[in-house]
């Protein structure tokens, strides 16, 4: 899967999304001084570490990822900085990170992020990329699940949105698979390489969300 927010323009702030940041009230809450470890059946979801910009760099710079998202930064230094801002939007209360690893490894091979557009995480925006040659194989879907009940029943996030260019395929597939709910086009609204590209936009809300849901329980690693 490839659809992630934006963790390009690394000369200055890296911005997480296609949409304009909103400044918001920090969240007095636990996860801002540390991320806990999130399990599924394939995979952990982890606080990015500074040792994962190369495997970071490597999935995300393969063309197959990049065809629907900003350009990734072009070095592994880039990546550094990028996880370096990551910790800070943590500690602020802005955004989380989370490093998507395959149970028995310690190698980040995508990513999820959440951030918030408006003060408490009351309305936020998600995304995701997974190196292509996991794709197609359930551990999109699996650390999905575990992302959106951490920013549901951690967070408290009350709507998540996600974008998804109109021509990608995969990525609009994957969020109709998770129950997102699909509201419209959002019109030549992501500009890539100079063109201005269709978006659709899917929404999940926490009370749908958690009706639909068979019991599950998330094992958080301390």
């Amino acid at each position: 899967m490839e659809e992630m927010p934006d963790p390009s323009h690394l000369d200055g702030e890296p911005v997480v999304s296609t949409v304009p940041a909103v400044e918001s009230e920090p969240l007095a809450s636990g996860w801002r001084t540390g991320l806990p470890e999130l399990a599924g059946s394939l995979v952990t979801l982890r606080e990015l570490r500074n040792g994962d910009a190369t495997s970071l760099f490597a999935a995300m710079t393969n063309r197959e990822v990049t065809r629907f998202i900003s350009p990734p930064p072009a070095a592994v230094e880039g990546f550094e900085r990028f996880i370096a801002w990551t910790h800070r939007q943590r500690t602020a209360g802005q955004s989380v990170s989370f490093a998507i690893v395959a149970r028995g490894s310690d190698v980040a091979i995508g990513l999820f992020q959440v951030r918030s557009l408006e003060p408490d995480f009351g309305n936020a925006e998600w995304g995701f990329a997974l190196a292509s040659e996991f794709w197609g194989t359930g551990m999109f879907l699996d650390g999905a699940r575990l992302v959106i009940e951490f920013a549901f029943d951690v967070i408290g996030a009350h709507r998540l949105e996600a974008r998804a260019a109109v021509t990608n395929m995969g990525g609009n597939s994957a969020l109709r698979k998770l129950g997102a709910v699909y509201e419209g086009v959002l019109r030549k609204s992501f500009l890539r390489h100079g063109e201005f590209h269709d978006q659709s936009l899917w929404t999940l809300l926490a009370n749908e969300w958690h009706d639909a849901q068979a019991p599950r329980v998330s094992q958080v690693i301390h």
